[in-house]
């Protein structure tokens, strides 16, 4: 390879410390800030809403095996894009980097944005206020613009290089650990709370009601634990990725489930039932029950802060599909452009930040929710079903155990989710479908461009 071409690659900087990192930060982010009271309401039932939690995180330590084993047979930057394209079809595998595009990351990025600005603006509610913006903007606007300007911030550090990015979200990263972990056991240990709120929720019959209820419950909190895959993302920046991929997926997704059942039990037993139904802010509502007015305002804030560590790993992690998504002729040529000095997909960058941008600006944030819940769980599922191709070529480089019973669990879970969903939200599901499906066009255009060349 010449040193021309070398200057287009990206580089294998990362190791086991720094993935973590970014596999723990691309986890916890706005989900577990904001789905509970929604969870609640959708529920009424804090015993079942505290076995879901568990069962989600099964199932992402089940995604995350398999996935282990896909990204050791292939470390190249991109995640299901690749296995997908290399194991079914290019085709199939365009279509989950185009919904990666808009939704995958995009949209949690405008989640996780949107998070901060509620969770900050309800901390300093007269924000605008010192701004001198009250006459100019509504506050619904201004909570959209601030978001905008996060968004534009991050999305700057992480054009300064992977390194400077790295740094900046081992930092945020520790920072969020230590505010959950010590949310989780000063608030259980000190807190004014009553664990007889467990049993105070509405009962469950399971119905076919309740089912849907479970089924779309079950869709939020695997958005709550989206990001169990997505060391495989950078697999082209990481040092000895055979062992480092699978061991950086399952350390994380480990530790989140036992950090997401704990914080969610603190919720519980902060909470009422009926206080909790239907709020987004449950990190703060619940401080403030806990501890009062002032502590509210304090973790609020804290949380908002936190929020930055998730919408950084998205913005580290999402461009590097559309790169590879480029170099392999199935999307605009500038967006594999790799700056020269600073290593990173500069275009790839920007262009994810402008689509986070006009999802932050369009649709409430339930809807945000729901639709990238239902989208995120379409292509895992065949990933998955990939390493059956994968043992039965022999192409496997790293057999973890548990084939072919977790991998059995995940697809079969993941199907179920999204049928029960789709029947308790058929409106923002079937955008997700033809989301999804308005990539064929585009991925047969790009072929054909390719072709011609």
């Amino acid at each position: 390879m010449s040193l021309a071409d070398s200057s287009h690659k990206l580089e294998r900087k990362l190791g086991l410390f720094p993935v973590t990192n970014i596999v723990i930060a691309n986890i916890i982010g706005a989900g577990i800030f904001t789905t509970t009271g929604y969870l609640m309401g959708f529920l009424g039932n804090p015993i079942l809403m505290l076995i879901l939690w568990v069962i989600g995180g099964v199932i992402a330590l089940c995604g995350a095996l398999a996935f282990g084993e896909l990204g050791a047979a292939f470390p190249e930057a991109g995640g299901e894009y690749i296995f997908i394209s290399k194991l079914f079809s290019p085709m199939l595998g365009f279509l989950s980097g185009w919904l990666s595009l808009i939704v995958g990351f995009s949209a949690p990025i405008a989640a996780s944005a949107i998070g901060f600005s509620n969770y900050f603006t309800w901390a300093f509610p007269t924000f605008q206020e010192w701004l001198m913006l009250n006459e100019l903007l509504s506050p619904g606007l201004f909570n959209r613009l601030l978001a905008i300007l996060i968004i534009l911030i991050f999305s700057f550090v992480h054009s300064r290089g992977v390194v400077l990015g790295a740094r900046v979200q081992n930092t945020l990263t520790l920072l969020k650990i230590l505010l959950v972990v010590g949310l989780i056991a000063v608030g259980l240990a000190f807190g004014n709370g009553n664990f007889q709120n467990l049993h105070s929720g509405s009962s469950i019959d399971l119905g076919f009601d309740d089912w849907k209820a479970i089924g779309l419950s079950l869709m939020f909190i695997m958005f709550a634990y989206s990001g169990w895959n997505s060391a495989t993302y950078i697999g082209s920046e990481i040092k000895n990725p055979g062992k480092v991929i699978p061991r950086s997926l399952l350390i994380s997704t480990v530790i989140v489930t036992v950090l997401y059942v704990l914080l969610n039990l603190f919720f519980i037993y902060a909470v009422p039932v009926g206080e909790m139904r239907n709020e987004p802010e449950i990190g703060g509502l619940a401080a403030g029950f806990a501890f009062g007015p002032t502590a509210e305002t304090v973790i609020s804030l804290l949380i908002s802060f936190a929020l930055f560590s998730s919408l950084s790993a998205f913005i580290i992690l999402g461009p590097r599909v559309y790169y590879k998504m480029a170099e392999d002729g199935y999307f605009f040529k500038t967006i594999a452009k790799v700056h020269p000095v600073r290593k990173v997909p500069s275009n790839a960058i920007l262009l994810q930040a402008t689509i986070a941008i006009i999802l932050v600006l369009s649709g409430t944030f339930e809807q945000i929710l729901t639709y990238m819940g239902f989208s995120l769980g379409i292509f895992p599922i065949i990933a998955v079903a990939g390493v059956f191709k994968l043992r039965i070529q022999n192409r496997s480089r790293l057999k973890l155990p548990g084939f072919p019973v977790i991998h059995l669990i995940f697809i079969a879970s993941g199907i179920t989710m999204l049928v029960l969903a789709y029947m308790q939200r058929p409106v923002e599901s079937s955008v997700a479908i033809l989301t999804a499906l308005s990539g064929i066009p585009v991925f047969y255009w790009f072929k054909r461009k390719s072709f011609n060349r």
